[in-house]
């Protein structure tokens, strides 16, 4: 059942209810108007009966005690007198005018018979008073089941608060109660969706933050294989060419200490290109507007000589704008881990980088025709999710689409001038 359904079956019975409850007071009162409307006939049958067959001092004993309605009587030998109005008529002015009365001769008798306007009035004012009275239950009867039904049905209000209050505090599930009308089990099941993607973006989260932690110390480890590696061979081979003129300096001939010297000019060359190369993948150097297709332009190029086996292609366009260097340098590494993924993951042979620029974006699109992206849900992990949340601070959007031709189609889009903050 749905909400409109139940408050509108409540008021129905109570409107139902209340239509019997006024039938029966309705009733009540017709009755009570029918056996007035009787006596005052009975009445009037008994004042001219007794005008026809008693004296006149007795019918100005009978009159008073009538209650004749609608009319005022009285005997020749009786004065004439004026009702008083109403005050609250007189004060409205709608206070009926004096009323004329007839004479009527009856059995010797002679009544005098005008119209009693006062009876009316009581009448109607009975009437309306009885209306009030009816109108009065109606109304308070009608609020308090409004109330009662309107508590009753929004109950679950507070279920579905609690709910979010759990959600709030950091828990996953919102514990929510089966719900028997259709629109809270509606919103009922908003919220656990909400609470599972919640939770599923927790989960990402950790995931993210587990690679990224993963990843820093790989990077730490690198560096120091390649800081062992190579220029710790090198700083050695230097060391010992020192040493060696530094025994030998007075018994090297001329040309041996040149020799010597031109091998630690090598070694120390060598040094310089393994620094390089080290700060260069650390962080690129001249990321700005007229750099960035040449840093990409490079990073293609160093990946197109190590022989993986795909066939590198660039479309490059020149920027026409000044690009934020967090821009230049977010699109630089999204370039970078897409490539990365290409090589380790893709299976492809052919590999496309796009740069384009116009005066409010720059866009970045590197496709494949690999294996593609696995259809399985939770695909956005690992190098995939750093690289959105990535492009999601600087402002942009990352998104993953299939290529015509097969294989993976990523394109970023960032704003040129950065975001402000």
């Amino acid at each position: 059942m749905d909400l409109r359904r139940r408050l509108t079956g409540s008021l129905g019975l109570l409107l139902g209810c209340l239509m019997a409850v006024a039938t029966v007071i309705q009733f009540y009162s017709l009755r009570a108007d029918i056996d007035a409307e009787i006596s005052a006939s009975a009445r009037m049958v008994n004042v001219l009966l007794a005008a026809d067959s008693t004296g006149s001092g007795a019918m100005a004993a009978l009159l008073p005690d009538t209650g004749i309605r609608h009319l005022r009587i009285r005997t020749a030998g009786q004065p004439a007198v004026q009702p008083e109005p109403h005050p609250l008529l007189a004060w409205l002015g709608l206070a009926p005018p004096p009323q004329d009365e007839r004479e009527i001769r009856i059995g010797g008798q002679t009544l005098y018979i005008a119209p009693h306007p006062g009876s009316e009035i009581s009448e109607r004012w009975r009437d309306t008073v009885r209306i009030w009275y009816t109108l009065l239950f109606f109304s308070g009867t009608t609020l308090l089941v409004v109330w009662w039904a309107a508590d009753r049905a929004l109950r679950p209000v507070r279920a579905l608060e609690e709910g979010l209050h759990r959600l709030a505090r950091g828990e996953t599930d919102p514990a929510l109660p089966p719900f028997a009308l259709r629109e809270f089990r509606q919103v009922a099941g908003a919220i656990e969706r909400l609470a599972t993607a919640l939770a599923e973006s927790r989960a990402a989260q950790h995931a993210l933050a587990r690679d990224l932690i993963s990843v820093q110390e790989n990077e730490r480890k690198a560096l120091a294989r390649e800081l062992h590696d190579d220029m710790g061979q090198t700083l050695t081979a230097l060391n010992a060419t020192a040493a060696h003129l530094a025994r030998n300096a007075g018994k090297l001939a001329p040309g041996e200490v040149a020799e010597c010297a031109n091998d630690m000019r090598r070694d120390i060359r060598a040094s310089g290109e393994q620094l390089r190369a080290m700060l260069k993948s650390l962080r690129p150097h001249g990321l700005h507007a007229s750099g960035l297709e040449r840093a990409v332009a490079e990073l293609v190029d160093s990946w197109q000589g190590r022989g993986t086996g795909i066939a590198f292609t660039t479309s490059l366009q020149p920027t026409v704008v000044e690009v934020a260097e967090m821009t230049a340098l977010t699109l630089y590494r999204v370039v970078q881990e897409a490539v990365t993924n290409v090589v380790r993951h893709s299976r492809a042979s052919h590999c496309t980088v796009e740069l384009s620029c116009t005066d409010e974006q720059v866009r970045v699109a590197v496709t494949d025709d690999g294996a593609g992206l696995p259809a399985a849900p939770g695909a956005w992990r690992g190098g995939l999710l750093g690289m959105r949340e990535r492009v999601e601070m600087a402002g942009g959007a990352l998104s993953l689409l299939p290529n015509c031709g097969g294989g993976l189609r990523l394109v970023a889009v960032l704003p040129a001038g950065g975001v402000l903050a």
